[in-house]
Protein backbone atom coordinates (compact mmCIF):
# COMPACT_ATOMS: atom_id res chain seq x y z
CA UNK A 1 0.00 0.00 0.00
CA UNK A 2 0.92 3.20 -0.80
CA UNK A 3 2.29 5.61 2.27
CA UNK A 4 -0.14 8.35 2.60
CA UNK A 5 -0.29 11.57 4.57
CA UNK A 6 -3.57 12.88 5.53
CA UNK A 7 -4.13 16.50 6.87
CA UNK A 8 -7.04 17.31 8.96
CA UNK A 9 -8.06 20.56 9.99
CA UNK A 10 -11.10 20.53 12.30
CA UNK A 11 -14.20 23.20 12.78
CA UNK A 12 -16.53 23.10 15.04
CA UNK A 13 -18.92 21.62 12.58
CA UNK A 14 -17.05 20.86 9.49
CA UNK A 15 -13.50 18.64 9.10
CA UNK A 16 -11.21 19.75 6.08
CA UNK A 17 -9.09 17.19 4.91
CA UNK A 18 -6.26 16.63 1.93
CA UNK A 19 -4.67 13.30 1.37
CA UNK A 20 -1.18 13.28 0.29
CA UNK A 21 1.06 10.28 -1.33
CA UNK A 22 4.42 9.65 -0.54
CA UNK A 23 6.22 9.06 -3.73
CA UNK A 24 10.03 9.13 -4.75
CA UNK A 25 12.63 11.21 -3.00
CA UNK A 26 9.44 11.66 -0.41
CA UNK A 27 7.82 14.12 -2.57
CA UNK A 28 4.11 14.38 -1.49
CA UNK A 29 1.35 14.01 -4.52
CA UNK A 30 -2.13 15.79 -3.23
CA UNK A 31 -4.43 12.75 -3.79
CA UNK A 32 -7.58 13.90 -2.49
CA UNK A 33 -9.19 16.91 -0.98
CA UNK A 34 -12.21 17.21 0.46
CA UNK A 35 -14.38 18.02 3.93
CA UNK A 36 -17.43 16.95 6.00
CA UNK A 37 -19.57 20.36 6.67
CA UNK A 38 -23.09 20.56 7.86
CA UNK A 39 -22.03 18.33 10.67
CA UNK A 40 -25.39 18.32 13.09
CA UNK A 41 -27.26 20.37 10.47
CA UNK A 42 -27.18 19.23 6.47
CA UNK A 43 -24.33 17.33 6.56
CA UNK A 44 -22.46 16.63 2.93
CA UNK A 45 -18.95 15.13 2.50
CA UNK A 46 -17.41 16.82 -1.01
CA UNK A 47 -14.00 15.38 -2.53
CA UNK A 48 -12.27 16.43 -5.49
CA UNK A 49 -9.34 14.56 -6.94
CA UNK A 50 -6.04 15.15 -8.09
CA UNK A 51 -7.24 16.46 -11.29
CA UNK A 52 -10.28 18.41 -10.11
CA UNK A 53 -12.96 16.04 -11.03
CA UNK A 54 -15.04 14.99 -8.07
CA UNK A 55 -15.11 11.96 -5.74
CA UNK A 56 -17.72 12.37 -3.33
CA UNK A 57 -20.89 14.42 -3.02
CA UNK A 58 -23.02 12.26 -0.49
CA UNK A 59 -25.42 13.83 1.78
CA UNK A 60 -27.14 12.67 5.29
CA UNK A 61 -30.07 13.93 7.93
CA UNK A 62 -28.60 15.48 10.63
CA UNK A 63 -29.94 12.52 12.51
CA UNK A 64 -27.01 10.45 11.13
CA UNK A 65 -24.25 12.34 11.54
CA UNK A 66 -25.21 14.57 14.74
CA UNK A 67 -20.91 14.84 16.16
CA UNK A 68 -18.32 14.90 15.11
CA UNK A 69 -17.13 11.57 15.77
CA UNK A 70 -19.95 10.32 13.43
CA UNK A 71 -18.23 12.55 10.92
CA UNK A 72 -15.23 11.34 11.23
CA UNK A 73 -16.46 7.64 10.96
CA UNK A 74 -17.41 8.43 7.44
CA UNK A 75 -14.51 10.36 6.43
CA UNK A 76 -12.08 7.57 7.35
CA UNK A 77 -14.70 5.28 5.65
CA UNK A 78 -14.43 7.05 2.62
CA UNK A 79 -10.62 7.20 2.64
CA UNK A 80 -10.18 3.43 3.13
CA UNK A 81 -12.08 3.54 0.07
CA UNK A 82 -9.39 4.68 -1.95
CA UNK A 83 -5.92 3.95 0.03
CA UNK A 84 -7.40 0.67 1.26
CA UNK A 85 -6.91 1.99 4.56
CA UNK A 86 -5.68 4.26 7.42
CA UNK A 87 -2.85 6.59 6.30
CA UNK A 88 0.53 6.19 7.41
CA UNK A 89 0.55 9.44 9.63
CA UNK A 90 -2.20 12.35 10.45
CA UNK A 91 -1.28 15.95 10.54
CA UNK A 92 -3.43 18.41 12.12
CA UNK A 93 -3.02 22.13 12.07
CA UNK A 94 -3.50 23.43 15.65
CA UNK A 95 -3.89 27.06 15.65
CA UNK A 96 -2.26 28.36 19.59
CA UNK A 97 1.00 26.08 20.70
CA UNK A 98 1.95 28.55 23.21
CA UNK A 99 5.38 29.33 24.54
CA UNK A 100 6.43 25.82 24.83
CA UNK A 101 5.75 24.15 20.97
CA UNK A 102 8.02 25.93 18.83
CA UNK A 103 8.15 23.04 16.06
CA UNK A 104 5.95 19.92 14.99
CA UNK A 105 5.13 17.67 17.54
CA UNK A 106 4.09 13.81 18.11
CA UNK A 107 0.95 13.74 19.85
CA UNK A 108 0.50 12.15 23.49
CA UNK A 109 -1.93 12.39 26.28
CA UNK A 110 0.71 14.79 27.89
CA UNK A 111 1.43 17.05 24.67
CA UNK A 112 -3.16 17.04 24.26
CA UNK A 113 -2.96 18.13 28.05
CA UNK A 114 -1.09 21.34 27.49
CA UNK A 115 -2.64 22.08 24.34
CA UNK A 116 -6.26 21.68 25.63
CA UNK A 117 -4.76 24.45 28.14
CA UNK A 118 -4.55 26.91 26.14
CA UNK A 119 -8.11 26.58 24.34
CA UNK A 120 -9.15 30.54 25.40
CA UNK A 121 -6.31 31.93 23.48
CA UNK A 122 -7.62 30.61 20.14
CA UNK A 123 -11.68 29.72 21.02
CA UNK A 124 -12.86 29.57 17.52
CA UNK A 125 -10.32 26.92 16.35
CA UNK A 126 -8.64 24.97 19.69
CA UNK A 127 -10.98 23.15 20.62
CA UNK A 128 -11.86 21.76 17.49
CA UNK A 129 -8.07 21.20 16.31
CA UNK A 130 -7.82 19.43 20.03
CA UNK A 131 -11.07 17.90 20.10
CA UNK A 132 -10.37 15.44 16.77
CA UNK A 133 -6.77 14.79 17.72
CA UNK A 134 -8.82 13.29 20.99
CA UNK A 135 -10.83 11.42 19.26
CA UNK A 136 -8.03 9.68 16.76
CA UNK A 137 -5.83 8.68 19.73
CA UNK A 138 -8.69 7.17 21.52
CA UNK A 139 -10.01 5.15 18.40
CA UNK A 140 -6.23 4.73 16.59
CA UNK A 141 -4.03 5.08 19.58
CA UNK A 142 -1.15 3.74 17.55
CA UNK A 143 -1.64 5.72 14.58
CA UNK A 144 1.04 8.67 14.48
CA UNK A 145 -0.51 12.33 15.23
CA UNK A 146 1.81 15.23 14.58
CA UNK A 147 0.58 18.79 15.16
CA UNK A 148 1.64 21.57 13.37
CA UNK A 149 1.08 25.22 15.17
CA UNK A 150 0.21 28.36 13.64
CA UNK A 151 2.48 30.20 15.98
CA UNK A 152 5.63 28.06 15.91
CA UNK A 153 7.02 30.14 12.34
CA UNK A 154 7.21 33.05 14.73
CA UNK A 155 8.20 31.70 18.07
CA UNK A 156 12.35 33.37 16.23
CA UNK A 157 11.17 36.58 17.23
CA UNK A 158 12.94 38.74 19.71
CA UNK A 159 12.14 39.67 22.85
CA UNK A 160 11.67 43.92 22.37
CA UNK A 161 9.24 42.13 19.30
CA UNK A 162 7.56 39.38 21.80
CA UNK A 163 7.27 41.62 24.71
CA UNK A 164 3.99 43.58 25.63
CA UNK A 165 4.59 46.61 28.34
CA UNK A 166 3.56 44.72 31.26
CA UNK A 167 4.80 43.31 34.74
CA UNK A 168 7.64 40.36 33.63
CA UNK A 169 5.83 37.92 35.97
CA UNK A 170 3.32 37.99 33.11
CA UNK A 171 5.44 37.64 30.63
CA UNK A 172 7.14 34.69 32.02
CA UNK A 173 3.29 33.08 32.23
CA UNK A 174 3.08 33.16 28.35
CA UNK A 175 1.39 36.72 28.26
CA UNK A 176 3.12 37.55 25.21
CA UNK A 177 2.79 38.39 21.49
CA UNK A 178 2.61 34.86 19.64
CA UNK A 179 1.95 35.58 16.01
CA UNK A 180 -0.06 33.35 13.85
CA UNK A 181 -0.52 31.95 10.23
CA UNK A 182 2.42 30.87 10.43
CA UNK A 183 1.94 27.85 8.46
CA UNK A 184 0.94 30.21 5.95
CA UNK A 185 4.18 32.42 5.96
CA UNK A 186 6.16 29.26 6.04
CA UNK A 187 4.89 28.03 2.94
CA UNK A 188 5.13 31.54 1.35
CA UNK A 189 8.61 32.07 1.94
CA UNK A 190 9.69 28.13 0.65
CA UNK A 191 7.45 29.02 -2.62
CA UNK A 192 9.09 32.89 -2.85
CA UNK A 193 12.70 30.73 -3.35
CA UNK A 194 11.39 29.46 -6.61
CA UNK A 195 8.73 32.00 -7.54
CA UNK A 196 11.54 34.90 -7.38
CA UNK A 197 14.85 33.68 -5.69
CA UNK A 198 16.19 37.16 -5.80
CA UNK A 199 13.88 38.05 -3.38
CA UNK A 200 13.72 35.43 -1.23
CA UNK A 201 16.34 36.28 1.36
CA UNK A 202 15.33 39.97 1.33
CA UNK A 203 12.97 41.90 2.64
CA UNK A 204 9.53 40.92 2.23
CA UNK A 205 5.94 41.64 3.78
CA UNK A 206 3.68 39.01 3.21
CA UNK A 207 -0.62 40.11 4.01
CA UNK A 208 -2.37 36.86 4.68
CA UNK A 209 -6.14 38.37 3.94
CA UNK A 210 -8.51 36.25 4.29
CA UNK A 211 -11.28 35.62 6.92
CA UNK A 212 -8.83 35.44 9.17
CA UNK A 213 -5.95 38.11 8.43
CA UNK A 214 -2.83 39.52 9.28
CA UNK A 215 0.66 40.45 7.80
CA UNK A 216 4.40 39.09 8.50
CA UNK A 217 7.52 40.81 8.17
CA UNK A 218 10.17 38.06 6.69
CA UNK A 219 13.68 38.50 6.64
CA UNK A 220 16.05 36.25 4.27
CA UNK A 221 12.56 33.79 4.92
CA UNK A 222 12.47 34.14 8.49
CA UNK A 223 9.76 35.93 10.84
CA UNK A 224 10.66 39.02 12.76
CA UNK A 225 7.59 40.41 13.28
CA UNK A 226 4.02 40.00 12.65
CA UNK A 227 0.33 41.92 13.43
CA UNK A 228 -1.14 39.53 15.44
CA UNK A 229 0.00 39.34 18.76
CA UNK A 230 -1.40 37.24 22.28
CA UNK A 231 -4.26 35.57 20.33
CA UNK A 232 -5.85 35.48 17.21
CA UNK A 233 -8.04 38.96 17.64
CA UNK A 234 -5.01 41.35 17.49
CA UNK A 235 -3.43 43.65 14.56
CA UNK A 236 -5.64 44.02 10.59
CA UNK A 237 -9.53 43.77 11.10
CA UNK A 238 -10.94 40.59 10.28
CA UNK A 239 -14.36 38.86 8.74
CA UNK A 240 -15.41 39.00 12.00
CA UNK A 241 -12.80 40.10 14.46
CA UNK A 242 -11.78 43.50 15.00
CA UNK A 243 -8.15 44.09 14.92
CA UNK A 244 -6.36 46.39 17.15
CA UNK A 245 -8.75 47.49 19.49
CA UNK A 246 -7.58 49.75 22.99
CA UNK A 247 -7.97 47.51 25.95
CA UNK A 248 -9.92 50.18 27.30
CA UNK A 249 -12.69 49.17 25.05
CA UNK A 250 -12.92 45.87 27.32
CA UNK A 251 -12.73 48.02 30.12
CA UNK A 252 -15.81 49.95 29.09
CA UNK A 253 -17.68 46.91 28.07
CA UNK A 254 -17.55 45.54 31.21
CA UNK A 255 -17.69 48.26 33.63
CA UNK A 256 -20.11 50.48 31.60
CA UNK A 257 -22.34 47.86 29.66
CA UNK A 258 -22.20 45.11 32.49
CA UNK A 259 -21.08 42.75 29.89
CA UNK A 260 -19.39 39.58 31.10
CA UNK A 261 -16.47 37.60 30.13
CA UNK A 262 -18.21 34.64 27.42
CA UNK A 263 -20.17 37.77 26.32
CA UNK A 264 -17.30 39.91 25.22
CA UNK A 265 -16.02 37.09 23.55
CA UNK A 266 -18.77 36.39 21.75
CA UNK A 267 -18.88 40.33 20.41
CA UNK A 268 -14.64 40.15 19.63
CA UNK A 269 -14.84 36.83 17.81
CA UNK A 270 -18.20 36.76 16.05
CA UNK A 271 -19.18 40.56 15.64
CA UNK A 272 -17.17 42.62 14.75
CA UNK A 273 -14.62 43.45 11.98
CA UNK A 274 -15.83 43.89 8.37
CA UNK A 275 -19.31 42.24 9.87
CA UNK A 276 -19.44 44.91 12.51
CA UNK A 277 -18.56 47.98 10.64
CA UNK A 278 -20.97 46.89 7.32
CA UNK A 279 -23.81 45.46 9.39
CA UNK A 280 -24.37 43.50 5.95
CA UNK A 281 -21.45 40.75 5.70
CA UNK A 282 -18.41 39.56 6.49
CA UNK A 283 -17.79 38.43 3.03
CA UNK A 284 -15.42 40.98 1.08
CA UNK A 285 -17.00 39.51 -2.13
CA UNK A 286 -20.31 40.18 -0.91
CA UNK A 287 -19.29 43.96 -0.21
CA UNK A 288 -17.24 44.49 -2.92
CA UNK A 289 -21.11 43.90 -4.84
CA UNK A 290 -22.87 45.99 -2.65
CA UNK A 291 -23.67 49.88 -2.66
CA UNK A 292 -24.10 50.52 0.54
CA UNK A 293 -22.29 53.01 1.72
CA UNK A 294 -21.16 50.98 5.26
CA UNK A 295 -20.09 48.65 3.10
CA UNK A 296 -17.31 50.46 1.11
CA UNK A 297 -16.64 52.13 4.90
CA UNK A 298 -15.27 48.60 5.59
CA UNK A 299 -13.56 48.21 3.16
CA UNK A 300 -11.61 51.24 3.38
CA UNK A 301 -11.36 50.70 6.63
CA UNK A 302 -9.82 47.00 5.56
CA UNK A 303 -7.52 48.63 3.23
CA UNK A 304 -6.24 51.30 5.65
CA UNK A 305 -5.42 49.46 7.83
CA UNK A 306 -3.18 47.02 5.75
CA UNK A 307 -1.28 50.17 4.59
CA UNK A 308 -1.08 51.45 8.20
CA UNK A 309 0.63 47.59 9.35
CA UNK A 310 2.99 47.58 6.59
CA UNK A 311 4.67 50.79 7.63
CA UNK A 312 4.76 49.14 10.75
CA UNK A 313 6.52 45.98 9.41
CA UNK A 314 8.85 48.07 7.02
CA UNK A 315 10.00 49.91 10.39
CA UNK A 316 10.95 46.44 11.50
CA UNK A 317 12.49 45.41 8.72
CA UNK A 318 14.36 48.65 8.06
CA UNK A 319 12.54 48.55 4.56
CA UNK A 320 10.69 46.72 2.13
CA UNK A 321 11.66 44.71 -1.42
CA UNK A 322 8.69 43.06 -2.32
CA UNK A 323 5.16 42.52 -1.42
CA UNK A 324 3.03 39.24 -1.38
CA UNK A 325 -0.40 38.86 -1.46
CA UNK A 326 -2.00 35.81 -0.36
CA UNK A 327 -4.97 33.69 0.86
CA UNK A 328 -8.68 33.76 -0.15
CA UNK A 329 -9.01 37.62 -0.37
CA UNK A 330 -5.46 38.32 -0.91
CA UNK A 331 -5.31 35.80 -3.80
CA UNK A 332 -9.06 36.67 -5.63
CA UNK A 333 -9.96 40.51 -4.89
CA UNK A 334 -8.02 42.18 -7.18
CA UNK A 335 -9.59 45.55 -6.08
CA UNK A 336 -8.61 44.98 -2.53
CA UNK A 337 -5.12 44.23 -3.80
CA UNK A 338 -5.18 47.87 -6.26
CA UNK A 339 -6.77 49.86 -3.70
CA UNK A 340 -3.68 48.19 -1.09
CA UNK A 341 -1.21 49.10 -3.70
CA UNK A 342 -1.84 52.70 -4.26
CA UNK A 343 -1.74 53.55 -0.39
CA UNK A 344 1.47 51.86 -0.50
CA UNK A 345 2.94 53.67 -3.53
CA UNK A 346 4.78 55.95 -0.99
CA UNK A 347 7.41 52.76 -0.81
CA UNK A 348 7.84 52.96 -4.02
CA UNK A 349 5.02 50.07 -5.48
CA UNK A 350 3.43 50.34 -8.41
CA UNK A 351 1.05 48.23 -9.57
CA UNK A 352 0.87 46.36 -13.36
CA UNK A 353 -3.47 46.81 -13.59
CA UNK A 354 -3.21 43.96 -16.04
CA UNK A 355 -0.84 41.86 -14.08
CA UNK A 356 -3.09 42.14 -11.41
CA UNK A 357 -6.47 41.28 -13.27
CA UNK A 358 -5.29 38.25 -14.11
CA UNK A 359 -3.59 37.21 -11.30
CA UNK A 360 -0.08 37.91 -11.07
CA UNK A 361 2.26 35.99 -10.01
CA UNK A 362 4.38 39.24 -10.40
CA UNK A 363 1.66 42.05 -10.27
CA UNK A 364 4.00 45.29 -10.13
CA UNK A 365 5.41 47.30 -13.04
CA UNK A 366 8.42 46.32 -14.53
CA UNK A 367 10.85 49.27 -12.68
CA UNK A 368 8.82 49.16 -9.46
CA UNK A 369 10.96 50.09 -6.45
CA UNK A 370 8.90 47.22 -4.42
CA UNK A 371 8.15 43.92 -6.86
CA UNK A 372 4.27 42.94 -5.68
CA UNK A 373 3.18 39.20 -6.52
CA UNK A 374 0.58 37.53 -5.64
CA UNK A 375 1.12 33.50 -4.06
CA UNK A 376 -1.40 31.17 -3.30
CA UNK A 377 -0.64 29.67 0.09
CA UNK A 378 -0.95 25.72 0.84
CA UNK A 379 -1.28 25.05 4.53
CA UNK A 380 -1.91 21.47 3.99
CA UNK A 381 0.98 21.07 2.02
CA UNK A 382 3.00 22.55 4.75
CA UNK A 383 1.73 20.22 7.39
CA UNK A 384 2.36 16.94 5.49
CA UNK A 385 5.71 18.24 4.73
CA UNK A 386 5.92 18.48 8.10
CA UNK A 387 4.46 15.52 9.01
CA UNK A 388 6.52 13.41 6.86
CA UNK A 389 9.41 14.57 8.25
CA UNK A 390 8.57 14.00 11.64
CA UNK A 391 7.51 10.77 10.81
CA UNK A 392 10.72 9.36 9.26
CA UNK A 393 12.82 10.72 12.28
CA UNK A 394 9.89 9.20 14.44
CA UNK A 395 10.39 5.91 12.61
CA UNK A 396 7.37 4.62 13.40
CA UNK A 397 6.52 0.97 13.15
CA UNK A 398 4.48 1.26 10.09
CA UNK A 399 7.20 3.27 8.20
CA UNK A 400 9.53 0.77 9.29
CA UNK A 401 7.72 -2.00 8.01
CA UNK A 402 7.35 -0.10 4.81
CA UNK A 403 11.41 0.52 4.83
CA UNK A 404 12.15 -3.61 5.42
Amino acid sequence: MTETILVLNAGSSSIKFQLFAVAGNDQLERRIKGQMEGIGGQPRLLATGSDGKPLSKVTWSAAEIASVPAALDKVLAFLRQHIGGLPTAIGHRVVHGGAEYAAPTIISEAVLARLERLAPLAPLHQPSNVGLIRLILARQPHLLQVACFDTAFHRGHAEVADRYAIPDALYQEGVRRYGFHGLSYEYIADRLSQVAPAIADRRVIVAHLGSGASMCALLAGNSVESTMGFTALDGLPMGTRPGQLDAGVVLYLMNEKGMGGKAIERLLYNDCGLKGLSGISNDVRVLLASSDPKAKLALDYFVYRVALYTGMLVAALGGIDAFVFTAGVGENAPPIREAVVERLSCFGLELDQAANASGGPLISRPGSKVACFVIATDEERMIAQHTLRVARQHRSPQLKEKCN
